[in-house]
């Protein structure tokens, strides 16, 4: 029996439709690409690969060279796919719309293609000539780069700070692309409506109820993304208008109160300033006092000693007097007439 199945495994393969090597190609890549994405390239193996396609290794080999090969055209395919719809989201105009459409593009690519961009992000393989994550967002960033110089260079900005800007937007849009990536909460439109509203508005001009631009739905060939928003009544206008000038009020109050906090920190750290200084000025002029005081002692011992080596000297000078009279004394006389 178990050699029945065994055989039965081997021979099934044979009773399908033979594939023409174009076909067997993609194929693999497709397999590859969900192994990939599920492991990643160093816990897939050219086994693994070969059994989930149903062939024997030589052909994966044949086709690729081996699992290097594979993972750089599962890699290089999907860095040109979303890179793709990014450059046909930046060519739209004005320049609020490029933003829309580009983070929009970047969500759309997540959502439908989530084993792709699972195996972007991990980084391609050292072992592999192909690009990686972080040279596909360089990419997008050249591409941004050009459209902010632009928008500088008409807003009365300098221009050279594009680059750097560029870089700032791009890695904000694709750090929250790869948290999308896990929780695909809220939906991809009031994502990417988010991600304009603090780009576009700053912190400090945040909308409460941000949304997209209807252009922001369209493609460059004006081919629907998804069904866009209903229009909003003139009623929620104007609530969304007084709701954004509640907000800015707030926004005011907060900075005042923010203002007048620094200018109390300020003074607060000012007195104490002063404080420590007099404190300095305090324990200098004690340090002075007791130096004085000091020095006043040093000169009196030395006086005192001054006067202790004189008697001294006295003394030993009425000694030697003393001795030179006791030794004439003691010297005997002699006889003149001798």
């Amino acid at each position: 029996m178990a050699g029945t199945a065994i055989m039965g495994t081997v021979t099934e393969p044979r009773s399908r439709k033979r594939m023409s090597a174009k076909e067997r190609r993609e194929q693999l890549i497709e397999v590859s690409r969900a192994l990939f994405a599920e492991k990643g390239f160093d816990g897939t193996s050219i086994e693994e690969i070969a059994a989930v396609a149903m062939v024997s290794k030589p052909v994966v080999y044949e086709h690729f060279g081996g699992k290097e090969g594979v993972y750089a055209v599962v890699v290089d395919r999907e860095m040109q796919r979303l890179l793709s719809l990014v450059t046909e989201a930046l060519a739209a105009s004005p320049a609020l719309v490029k933003l829309e459409r580009a983070a929009l593009a970047l969500l759309r690519y997540i959502e439908e293609n989530s084993d792709g961009f699972r195996i972007l992000v991990r980084d391609s393989h050292t072992a592999t000539d192909t690009g990686t994550f972080a040279s596909l967002l360089s990419d997008i960033a050249s591409q941004v780069e050009d459209v902010l110089a632009d928008e500088f260079a008409g807003r009365g900005y300098d221009p050279k700070r594009a680059p750097m800007y560029a870089q700032m937007l791009v890695g904000m849009v694709a750090l929250t692309g790869q948290w999308w990536l896990e929780v695909r909460r809220p939906g991809r439109e009031e994502v990417a409506a988010h991600l304009v509203n603090l780009a576009w508005n700053g912190l400090t001009g945040l909308d409460p109820a941000p949304g997209l631009t209807p252009a922001a739905y369209l493609s460059s060939a004006s081919t629907p993304l998804r069904q866009p928003l209903p229009r909003p009544t003139e009623k929620e206008l104007r609530e969304k208008e007084k709701a954004r000038e509640r907000h800015l009020r707030e926004l005011e109050k907060a900075r005042e109160r923010e203002r007048k906090e620094q200018e109390r920190l300020l003074r607060e750290q000012g007195k104490a300033r002063e404080r420590e200084l007099r404190e300095q000025e305090k324990a200098l002029k004690e340090q002075e006092r007791a130096r004085e005081r000091e020095l006043k002692e040093q000169e009196k011992l030395l006086r005192e000693q001054e006067k202790r080596e004189e008697k001294l000297r006295a003394r030993e000078a009425r000694l030697a007097e003393r001795q030179a009279r006791l030794a004439e004394q003691t010297q005997p006389k002699t006889d003149p007439q001798a």
